[in-house]
Formats: structure tokens, C-alpha cells, sequence
């Protein structure tokens, strides 16, 4: 089995409910730090093409600024509207000071 984990950030890039934008094997991905535990998810709205990076964090949720949409951390699901539709989640593992994530093996069927 490959290794396909590749390194998105620094522990300490995360501070709590924080976000860290970054590009992991050609992917936009979100990585936040919530309720003590990392996550990653594409980092687009799936409503309105907009970084969900920039929205806020609470409660394993992020929230797209634009529109108010929030999903769930763990799932990518929508659990406001207007958006309906998940937004990918990858796995994340910290290795050392790293976290890294892996975008190829999603851990939803959002695409």
C-alpha cells in the first residue's frame, strides 16, 4: 500500500479553531484545528465557489463568510443552507511537528 500523505502545514501554522490555507498535490484544501482535533476539507464552498479558509470555525464546523453555509469537519456534509451539497474531507495525520493530509483517498463520496 502507498504512502500518499503529503505535508499541507506546521502544527504550530494551527492555532485553536484557526485555519490554514494550503495546496496539497494540486488541491486547495482547508486545514483546521477544532475542538483539539485536525481536519482537512477543500477549501470551496460547494454553494458558491468561495474559500472556505476565510469563513469561521467552531464546534468541528466551518462557515463559508459569504453566505452562511456551514459543513461538518468530519463529514463535509452542509448542515445550513443555502448549500447542499458535501465538500470532499481528506485524512489528516501530524508526523512530528507536521500535519499532513491525503487528498487522494478522501474520506467521503462529496466530489
Amino acid at each position: 500500500m502507498s504512502d500518499s500523505f503529503e505535508r499541507a502545514c506546521a502544527v504550530a501554522d494551527l492555532s485553536d479553531e484557526g485555519v490554514f490555507a494550503a495546496e496539497v498535490g494540486g488541491v486547495e484544501v482547508a486545514v483546521v484545528k477544532s475542538e483539539g482535533q485536525y481536519f482537512a476539507i477543500r477549501d470551496e464552498c460547494s454553494h458558491a465557489q468561495i474559500q472556505l479558509s476565510e469563513g469561521d470555525v467552531g464546534n468541528c464546523e466551518i462557515e463559508c463568510w459569504l453566505h452562511g453555509s456551514r459543513f461538518s469537519l468530519k463529514t463535509g456534509e452542509p448542515l445550513s443552507l443555502p448549500a447542499y451539497d458535501p465538500v470532499p474531507v481528506y485524512p489528516v495525520r501530524v508526523d512530528g511537528d507536521d500535519l499532513l493530509v491525503d487528498v487522494k483517498n478522501p474520506l467521503n463520496s462529496a466530489s
